[in-house]
């Protein structure tokens, strides 16, 4: 059968936004109410000096940065986040969904840390294997612009929004998608074989322990949380394509110690 293959993408890092915002006194008591259960109050100064862009000022911005990622009409449209939106329930797969033709199937996949992405290729692979979708919008959003500290800065924002097709041709294919428990056994089985010496190893910033000598790795810079490896693909994956047969991104998400590995492959592995 054949698998999906990446065929467009586009990134935003570090975007400039609005500025400060203003007072909004609703969403002020909804984030005191919010964090009152857990002895915290909301630091209105650090909230006020955010960029204040919104999920869906990161998806504008990601249509507007590609024409072919704009063209796409997808089947499924997956918004993939480890952080809140800027403001409470607001709901960005169905607005990705507008942009992109209207007709796709589309959600929003939270609360599992840099895993969200890693699970959206999942299951977007399985609407495949099901024939529920030829073409797939994956769209990894980080806005930062927070009530509280977290315990991951600085970060800055930044989204990749990643175009899936079921085509053939050549082309990076989305051959996989893996978690465990520590990168370095989890990389070094991923170079156990035939493909080692064309596998590009991708690592986000949050992979530190344990890496396996390997001649072809690139580094995801800092300042992301579960965008890094993502903007990465998007901005180089033309250029892999060429170089290498296989690439595996693998970050470690800093909340849990878990690993989660994804591979492309020129071709079904």
């Amino acid at each position: 059968m054949t698998a999906l293959a990446l065929r467009a993408a586009t990134a935003v890092r570090a975007p400039a936004g609005p500025g400060p915002g203003e007072d909004d006194p609703a969403l002020l008591a909804y984030f005191t109410d919010l964090l009152a259960p857990f002895g915290q109050k909301p630091d209105q100064d650090l909230y006020r000096g955010g960029a204040h862009l919104h999920h869906r000022d990161l998806v504008d911005l990601l249509l507007a940065a590609d024409e072919a990622v704009a063209a796409a009409r997808p089947d499924l449209a997956i918004v993939a986040h480890a952080l809140p939106d800027l403001a409470p329930f607001t709901a960005t797969a169905p607005y990705l969904t507008a942009r992109l033709g209207g007709r796709a199937t589309n959600f929003a996949l939270t609360e599992q840390g840099l895993a969200a992405p890693f699970t959206a290729l999942r299951i977007a692979a399985a609407y495949q294997e099901a024939g529920r979708a030829a073409e797939v919008a994956v769209a990894v959003l980080e806005q930062t612009t927070l009530p509280t500290p977290y315990p991951l800065t600085p970060l800055v924002d930044s989204a990749a929004l990643l175009v899936l097709r079921a085509d053939a041709g050549p082309g990076p294919r989305f051959a996989g998608a893996h978690s465990a428990d520590h990168a370095g056994p989890a990389l070094a089985a991923r170079l156990d074989g035939p493909d080692a010496d064309g596998t590009l190893l991708v690592l986000g910033p949050h992979v530190t322990n344990n890496i396996p000598d390997h001649p072809a790795v690139h580094r995801a810079e800092p300042g992301s949380y579960c965008t890094g490896v993502w903007l990465e693909l998007a901005r180089h994956w033309q250029d892999w394509q060429h170089a290498h047969r296989r690439v595996v991104l693998c970050d470690t998400d800093p909340r849990t110690g878990r690993t989660h590995l994804a591979v492309f492959a020129d071709g079904e592995e």
